[in-house]
C-alpha cells in the first residue's frame, strides 16, 4: 500500500492543519533548513484566529513573519539563538530571548519549563516501516515532537534522510501536509588571509587522532582546509560543516579513536550547500543525535583528544568571553559554546579553542578589549577559556594568572591596538607599570624543531614579551656554576627590571632564541636561550648561550648557535664577539666546531673571541 493511502487519514492542507492550532499555546518550528516554510506562512495567513500565541525556534533560515509589528497582539517569539530574520524584532522588543546552553534545551521542554504545546516540523515520507525522519535537523526537534499535544509536519521527498536518531513513527505526527520543495542554501564565503591564517594557528594545536568540533563560516572553513595534512581526525559536533565533507573526502576524517560512535561522524544539525544535502542523504557515515546527546559535557569529555573550536564577539583581557551580544543587544545566543568548552577542557589532552578576528568593523574597533562593551554579556567564563586564537597566534590562559593573560592577549591583539590596550592593562594594575609592549610582529620562520641526544623533541624560537615567568623559572634553576660561566659573576637574582632587558628584542639586530620543551600533556619549559646583540657601528653581534644543567652535553647549544648564526645571516650581520671564560670548555668547544673562522684574545680569566662570516676556518688560541 502506498504510504499516502496509508496515513490518508492523518492528511490535510496547510490551512486546515495551521486551524488545528488553539489559541495561546506554544508553537515550536523546526530547526535550521529544515524550517516548515509553507506551514509558517499560512500561521501567519491566519493570524487573525491567533491570540497571543509564543512562538519558538532554535534558529531557522527561512523567512520569519511573524515578529512583524502587525502580529504583535497574534504571535510573540522566544529565541533560544537570534538569527537575522529576528534579530530586529528582539532588538525592538517584539520579540524574547531565552539565554541557555543548547544541552539542556531538551529536558527543558521534558519537564514543560519550556512548554510546548504544538509542533510545525518537516520530514522525510515514511519508509516501508512507517518511519519519516528528521534529515538535517535532529537538535531540539526530536524533543519537541516529543512533547507536544499537536504535531504538524510537512512531508518533503527532497529532505536528506540521515542516519542516527532522527526516526519517528509516522503515526506520532497528527497531521501532514505534502510538499516538495529545495531545501534552504547556505553558500560557502570565500576564504581570506586573515581566516586562512587562523585556521594554520588552530590546526597547530590539533593532532592526529583528535576528535574535532567545528561550526559554519569563514573560521572554521578555514581550520578545515588546514587539517587537510592531519590523519584519523574524529568528527563530535553540534553543526555539520561542508568543511568536514572537504575533509571526509581528502580521507582526514575516519573517527578511528573517537571514544564513542567510533568511525562514525556524530552530529545535531546541518545546513549549507546542495552538496552537504546530497552527502550527508543515506550516507551510513553519520549519525545525528539530539542536542541533549552531542552537546552533553560528560559525552564530550569522553572522546579521545577531544578539540572544540567556537568563536566570540569580544574578549577581555582577563579572559572573560562575550558571544552572545553586542553591548546590551543581544545577536545570537549561547548555542552550545559552553558544553563544548567544558566538554573539552574535561577531556583528557582536550583543548577547548576560541578563535577570532582581531578585529572588527573593517579593521576599526578591537576584539580583544580592555572590558566587555557595557551591558555584555559573559557567556564563557575566565575560568573556562584555555586557547584564544586570532590570525597574530595563539594564547593559552589556562592557569595563568591575570597578569599573564592580559599580556598573552595583548600580543595576540591587531598591532594598531596593542599600545592602548597595554596602557589600560597599566591602569587596571594587571600588569608591571614598565611592562614593555609586545612587538608588531613574531617571526615564525625563525622556529624550528630538534630532538637531543637522548631522543627529547625541543622547539627553538624567538622568546615572546610573555615569556618573562619561564625566563625566571629558567634562571633560578640554573647551578651557581652555571650562572657565574654565564655572567662571569655569582649574581643571585634576576628581577623584572632585568628580565625586561632580555625579552626587549626585534628579531633583526637584537635576537633571542629560547629552547623549550615539548612533552605531550605537559607545560612547555624553557631549558635554555641565546642571544645576540649588534653593534651598530661595527655590524658584529655580540653573542651568548646558556643551557640548565640537566641538558648540558647533549649538542644543543651547538644546535642553538648554528640557528643564531643562520638568523644573522639573514640580517647582514658582519660576524660574531664573545666573551668566554676559559674554563668554560664546552662553550669554546661551540664556537670553534661552528665552522666560523675565530680569532682569540686572552683578557685575564676569559678570552674575548671575535668570529667573522668571511671566512671559515678555525684559529684556535694557543693551548687550546
Amino acid at each position: 500500500m502506498d504510504w499516502r493511502e496509508r496515513y490518508r487519514a492523518k492528511r490535510a492542507t496547510a490551512a486546515g492543519a495551521v486551524g488545528r492550532i488553539p489559541k495561546g499555546k506554544h508553537i515550536f518550528i523546526g530547526s535550521g533548513a529544515a524550517q516548515p516554510r509553507e506551514l509558517v506562512e499560512e500561521m501567519v495567513r491566519q493570524y487573525a484566529r491567533f491570540a497571543d500565541n509564543q512562538i519558538v525556534h532554535l534558529l531557522t533560515l527561512g523567512p520569519a513573519p511573524y515578529v512583524d509589528l502587525r502580529y504583535q497582539e497574534r504571535f510573540r517569539h522566544n529565541a533560544f539563538f537570534i538569527g537575522p530574520n529576528v534579530r530586529d524584532a528582539i532588538h525592538a522588543g517584539r520579540a524574547d530571548y531565552t539565554p541557555v546552553f543548547l544541552s539542556q534545551i531538551p529536558g527543558l521542554m521534558r519537564s514543560r519549563r519550556l512548554p510546548i504545546d504544538v509542533a510545525l516540523v518537516q520530514v522525510t515520507p515514511p519508509d516501508r516501516f512507517g518511519f519519516v525522519n528528521l534529515g538535517v535537523a535532529v537538535d531540539v526537534v526530536l524533543a519537541a515532537i516529543e512533547t507536544a499535544a499537536l504535531v504538524i509536519a510537512e512531508v518533503n521527498p527532497q529532505m536528506p534522510v540521515v542516519r542516527g536518531a532522527g526516526f519517528v513513527p509516522m503515526d506520532r505526527i497528527d497531521a501532514w501536509v505534502d510538499v516538495d520543495t529545495d531545501l534552504p542554501v547556505v553558500e560557502r564565503e570565500a576564504l581570506d588571509d586573515v581566516s586562512l591564517e587562523i585556521g594554520r594557528h588552530v590546526a597547530t594545536l590539533v593532532e592526529d587522532g583528535s576528535t574535532v568540533q567545528v561550526g559554519i563560516g569563514q573560521i572554521p572553513d578555514a581550520v578545515a582546509t588546514a587539517l587537510r595534512h592531519k590523519k584519523d581526525l574524529g568528527v563530535w559536533t553540534e553543526m555539520l560543516s561542508e568543511g568536514i565533507i572537504d575533509l571526509i573526502e581528502n580521507g582526514n576524517v575516519t573517527g578511528r579513536y573517537k571514544t564513542i560512535q567510533p568511525n562514525k561522524v556524530t552530529a545535531s544539525f546541518t545546513f549549507g550547500t546542495r552538496r552537504t544535502y546530497e552527502f550527508v542523504n543515506e550516507n551510513p557515515a553519520f549519525a545525528f543525535h539530539p542536542s541533549d546527546f552531542v552537546n552533553d559535557p560528560v559525552r564530550i569529555a569522553q572522546q579521545h583528544k577531544m578539540v572544540a573550536i567556537n568563536t566570540a564577539l569580544q574578549i577581555d583581557l582577563t579572559g572573560q568571553v562575550c558571544s552572545d551580544s553586542i553591548g546590551t543587544k543581544f545577536y545570537s545566543g549561547i548555542g552550545g559554546q559552553v558544553d563544548f568548552i567544558r566538554g573539552a577542557s574535561m577531556a583528557e589532552s582536550g583543548k577547548p579553542i576560541l578563535a577570532i578576528r582581531s578585529t572588527a568593523r573593517e579593521g576599526t574597533i578591537s576584539k580583544l578589549v580592555a572590558t566587555l562593551d557595557e551591558g555584555a554579556g559573559v557567556v564563557t567564563s575566565r575560568g573556562d577559556v584555555q586557547y584564544v586564537v586570532t590570525e597574530y597566534g595563539i594564547a593559552d590562559l589556562h592557569g595563568k594568572s591575570i597578569r599573564e593573560r592580559a599580556l598573552s592577549l595583548i600580543s595576540i591583539a591587531h598591532p594598531d591596538f596593542r599600545a592602548d590596550l597595554l596602557a589600560a592593562a597599566k591602569r587596571r594594575h594587571y600588569v608591571f607599570a614598565d611592562q614593555i609592549e609586545p612587538r608588531a610582529s613574531y617571526p615564525e620562520r625563525y622556529e624550528k624543531e630538534i630532538t637531543s641526544r637522548s631522543g627529547e623533541r625541543l622547539r627553538m624560537r624567538p622568546v615572546r614579551e610573555t615569556d618573562e615567568s619561564k625566563m625566571s623559572d629558567l634562571f633560578y634553576n640554573f647551578s651557581p656554576e652555571t650562572v657565574y660561566k654565564r655572567w662571569m659573576s655569582g649574581i643571585g637574582r634576576l628581577p623584572h627590571t632585568a628580565l625586561q632587558r632580555y625579552l626587549r628584542v626585534d628579531d633583526t639586530e637584537n635576537v633571542a632564541i629560547v629552547l623549550e620543551t615539548m612533552a605531550p600533556d605537559r607545560e612547555s619549559e624553557l631549558i635554555g636561550v641565546g642571544h645576540y646583540y649588534t653593534d651598530a657601528a661595527t655590524r658584529f653581534a655580540d653573542v651568548a648561550l646558556v643551557l640548565r644543567d640537566d641538558h648540558q652535553g647533549q649538542g644543543l647549544g651547538t644546535a642553538l648557535f648554528a640557528h643564531l648564526n643562520e638568523i644573522a645571516h639573514e640580517n647582514d650581520i658582519r660576524g660574531f664577539t664573545a666573551e668566554v671564560l676559559r674554563s668554560n670548555r664546552p662553550m669554546l668547544e661551540v664556537f670553534y666546531k661552528s665552522g666560523l673562522e675565530v680569532h682569540s684574545r686572552l683578557e685575564g680569566t676569559a678570552y674575548a673571541l671575535e668570529m667573522p662570516f668571511e671566512s671559515a676556518q678555525v684559529a684556535r688560541p694557543d693551548g687550546e
